[in-house]
């Protein structure tokens, strides 16, 4: 068969009728992804496939330094056409890697490029693209890939100018919302850049931040600031929840310290985490939001190359921290005080996948309709084959796959949406694997049902969120 054809993943008859007459022709709702509100909010071409494509994707500048690739090739200062001949001399050994299907997948949809990218067809798949890109612009890219939704990540600090300026006026027919990440408030392992943090958010609101109280009230605000620009999601993401517990008196002591910039001990550090996690719980309930919680990640691990290169460069790895006493410990804390909002727990160790899925099942039936806490979709080194498979059969397994709310692109490329076609597959495959194999009844109404409802209508109905007219019904 040839790379990539029409019924790539999907090999059964039943497969494929899904994947084709459901799953493809469902919008995207991608509610969680690290695309930049600057470049939403213009509607100017995208410049080069180099910028697209390769500026801050850490998957495919972690395979350049496997392959051997210098550094100034990857993230250096060298022409960006050389960066990108460097990709390509990359992508031949990366068979086998999600990469490999990632990278012809997009240039195949976003393009029309069925050229296999390597050293040799670089220059002439680069001119072929820019020309195209020369042209696009970002309602080009919504459109082509009929998406209906984006959430991006945005610090409490942010201005949200872009978002604001979107809601007054948008250029084309996609809701775009920010989503509340106040990772800095709760990183406290550096205080003198916390507290740098916290002069900032004193300075939006215009009074000094002396006290927890203060502290709070300023968080609080920056929240309803978020809400009127049409947030309804927050995020967090950090290694593991430690089942501590920490009161009023104990934080107020805590934060004291932090503001007089002494260091705190580790427990000092996880006690308001804690204090502070189950405070954005109280924000969320209220507003009405739902919380998204990215747990098993350790971050910035190659400490020379963070000298060169500084944080957040594709130095991160999955840890194998114990996940399920703390956080069994923070949701039973937020449900007891009856604000438990809608959450989304997202593991990156694959070991903690049977922890995680059956971890939502203890805090259902909250009076939010179903799926009140969600497992979510395969994350980070998981967003795979086969992380999406063991994601998939595990929650079918421990719960109930027809409530799931689906995939997320995670991404800072526009050109990553693709993705949601490889989960469309995975999941088709899946389904259709069992029902031509006698596991489930042979129905396509009830079949097709739910995977249109996992690949889009489920996140539609959960989040709640204004969505163009023709996304809407």
């Amino acid at each position: 068969m040839d790379f990539l054809h029409d019924d790539f993943m999907l090999s059964t008859p039943t497969a494929r009728r899904l994947y084709h007459e459901h799953a493809a022709p469902q919008p995207i709702y991608d509610y969680h992804c690290h695309l930049d509100p600057a470049v939403l909010g213009g509607n100017q071409p995208l410049g080069t496939l180099y910028d697209v494509w390769l500026g801050g994707d850490h998957y495919k500048w972690r395979a350049m330094r496997a392959n051997g690739i210098d550094e100034q090739l990857i993230t250096g200062d060298a022409d960006p056409y050389d960066k990108f001949l460097a990709y390509a001399k990359t992508v031949p050994y990366t068979l086998r890697n999600p990469l490999y299907v990632w990278t012809h997948l997009e240039l195949k949809r976003y393009f029309g490029i069925d050229t296999l990218l390597n050293g040799e067809t670089a220059k002439e798949i680069w001119d072929e693209a820019n020309t195209q890109l020369a042209t696009t612009n970002v309602r080009d890219v919504f459109d082509k890939m009929n998406v209906a939704l984006v959430g991006t990540i945005d610090d409490p600090c942010d201005s949200l100018e872009h978002h604001l300026a979107l809601k007054e006026s948008s250029p084309y027919e996609t809701t775009v919302i920010p989503a509340f990440r106040p990772d800095r408030a709760t990183k406290l392992d550096d205080v003198a850049a916390w507290n740098s943090w916290v002069d900032q958010l004193a300075s939006l609101g215009g009074q000094p931040i002396e006290k927890l109280k203060h502290f709070k009230q300023a968080l609080a605000d920056r929240h309803a600031h978020f809400h009127a620009a049409g947030s309804r999601l927050s995020d967090h993401g950090f290694e593991a929840f430690t089942p501590v517990t920490c009161t009023d008196a104990e934080a107020k002591a805590i934060f004291k310290q932090a503001r007089s910039g002494e260091a705190l001990a580790p427990l000092a550090q996880e006690k308001l985490l804690v204090y502070l996690m189950l405070f954005f719980c109280e924000l969320d309930h209220a507003a009405g939001w739902t919380k998204q919680i990215h747990l098993g990640v350790i971050r910035n691990i190659n400490r020379h190359a963070m000298q060169e290169l500084g944080p957040d460069t594709g130095f991160d790895t999955i840890t194998d921290t114990l996940q399920g006493a703390g956080l069994a410990a923070f949701l039973g804390e937020a449900a007891g005080r009856g604000h438990l909002p809608k959450t989304i727990l997202y593991n990156l160790n694959p070991a903690d996948n049977y922890l995680f899925g059956t971890m939502c099942g203890n805090f259902q039936g909250l009076g939010a309709g179903p799926g009140h806490v969600q497992w979510g979709s395969a994350w980070w080194h998981n967003d795979q084959r086969d992380g999406m498979t063991d994601q998939i059969d595990i929650l079918s397994n421990v719960g109930l796959l027809s409530h799931f709310v689906g995939m997320l692109t995670d991404s800072r490329s526009l050109l990553s949406y693709p993705r949601h076609e490889v989960f469309r597959r995975v999941l088709c495959e899946a389904v259709g694997r069992d029902a031509d194999g006698g596991e489930l009844p042979s129905d396509p109404a009830l079949l097709g049902s739910l995977i249109e409802a996992v690949c889009f209508k489920n996140a539609r109905d959960y989040f709640g969120m204004p969505l163009p007219e023709r996304h809407s019904r």
